[in-house]
Parts: C-alpha cells; sequence; structure tokens
C-alpha cells in the first residue's frame, strides 16, 4: 500500500488537533468560570441568563452574514470552491438563530424593543469587529475556525444545561426559554462532525493558522459574555 509521507500525515493531524485543543480548553475554562458554571448547573440568576440572552443575540445576529460574506470572498477569489459551498451551508444553518433568543426573552418579559436598547458588552463587541475584519479584509475562511469552537461547546454543554435550567433554576417560564440552547444542543453534534470532514482537506498553512486564531481568540472572549455572581 503506497503511504502518505510521514510528514504530511503529521502536519494534517497537528492542525486539526489544536483547533480540537482549543475547543476543549474553551469548555474547560467555562465549567470553571463561576458564572458560566451556574448557567451550566441550572443555577443561573434570572437577570444573570438574561445578560446572557442578550449578549448572544448580539453576536449570533451577525453569523449568517459573516459566513455568506465569507463565501462570497472565497468565491470571488477564486480559491477553492469547496469551501466556499462549505460557507454558505453554515450561512443556511445559522439562519434565524437570533430568533430563538428573541423568543427566548420575550418568555422572560422582554420585548425586542428593549433588547436591541440594552448595552453589549466589550467582550461580545471585540468578538464582531474580530470576525468582522477577518470576514472582510482577513483571511476569509478563517470565521469557520469561530465556528467550530461555538459548536463543539454547544454539543458538550447545551442539552445538560437546558435539563438543569428547567429542573433547578426556578426562572418564571423557563420551559419557554431554552429555544436557543435547545436548538443548538439538537443540531451541533452534526454539525461538528461535517465541520471536522471538511476541514481535513484544507490544506493551505495560512487558512489553517488562521482558523486557529480565531478559535483561540473566541476561547479568550467567550467566557467575558457572561457577568461574573
Amino acid at each position: 500500500m503506497c503511504k502518505q509521507p510521514r510528514h504530511e500525515q503529521t502536519a494534517k493531524t497537528d492542525w486539526l488537533d489544536s483547533l480540537r485543543h482549543e475547543a476543549r480548553m474553551l469548555v474547560h475554562e467555562l465549567d470553571v468560570t463561576p458564572g458560566v458554571r451556574r448557567l451550566f448547573e441550572g443555577r443561573i440568576r434570572q437577570d444573570d441568563y438574561v445578560h446572557y440572552l442578550i449578549q448572544s443575540y448580539q453576536y449570533v445576529r451577525w453569523s449568517e452574514g459573516f459566513f455568506t460574506e465569507s463565501g462570497e470572498r472565497v468565491h470571488r477569489e477564486g480559491r477553492n470552491p469547496a469551501l466556499a459551498e462549505l460557507l454558505f451551508q453554515k450561512a443556511h444553518e445559522e439562519r434565524g438563530h437570533e430568533q430563538w433568543l428573541l423568543k427566548d426573552l420575550k418568555a422572560l418579559g422582554w420585548t425586542e424593543e428593549r433588547v436591541e436598547r440594552a448595552p453589549i458588552c466589550t467582550a461580545v463587541r471585540a468578538y464582531v469587529e474580530w470576525n468582522r475584519f477577518t470576514t472582510q479584509s482577513g483571511v476569509p475562511t478563517a470565521f469557520l475556525g469561530t465556528a467550530y469552537v461555538l459548536e463543539y461547546l454547544s454539543v458538550n454543554r447545551a442539552p445538560g444545561s437546558v435539563d438543569r435550567l428547567i429542573a433547578e433554576s426556578g426562572i418564571a417560564n423557563i420551559d419557554k426559554a431554552v429555544l436557543f440552547l435547545k436548538g443548538h444542543g439538537a443540531a451541533d453534534g452534526d454539525h461538528v462532525a461535517d465541520l471536522e470532514t471538511e476541514l481535513r482537506k484544507l490544506t493551505s498553512p495560512a487558512e489553517q493558522a488562521a482558523l486557529i486564531l480565531s478559535a483561540r481568540t473566541t476561547r479568550a472572549l467567550f467566557p467575558k459574555f457572561f457577568r461574573e455572581p
């Protein structure tokens, strides 16, 4: 059997291992962050949960557009057409997710107008502007690194969080305010596996490095989307 040269096998494995490491470390760091751990354990207070939902709305609302713009740049610049198609597919998957958050918040007494007026934390602003930069001016496929770590987080923590919130939080109407967590927990398991399959085809060291950097940036910022208890 003809085998791939050893250095090529190592290079391909190492970059995906690095991406997985960022995802695993994000989950670990959230597990030991008190404000986040309260969400995972179902013990979060209503005002802190509302804060989390509002900040999530303020970054999720951009996701479909970032994927679409990135796909258009990949296509326009004559890069890998399969990656352009993957970005367009991810845009389709993200469609309407911000509406889940608005429905969750409505169940907790927040109108869309009130949500729009709420302050946006600096970490969310930084997240949005970082991904806007990579989408419009940086390596256009970098947003896939962001997507990977967030989808990995969803599949590993969202389902359990939903069950515990409903059972333990005592928040009125909480069973009607978990659409976002429930939707991501249900879908992102397949998304993570599918994304890994496609990313194995990514051979450009510059693009690999850009995805890892975006994953690491998300790992640094995401814990600050939550309020400390």
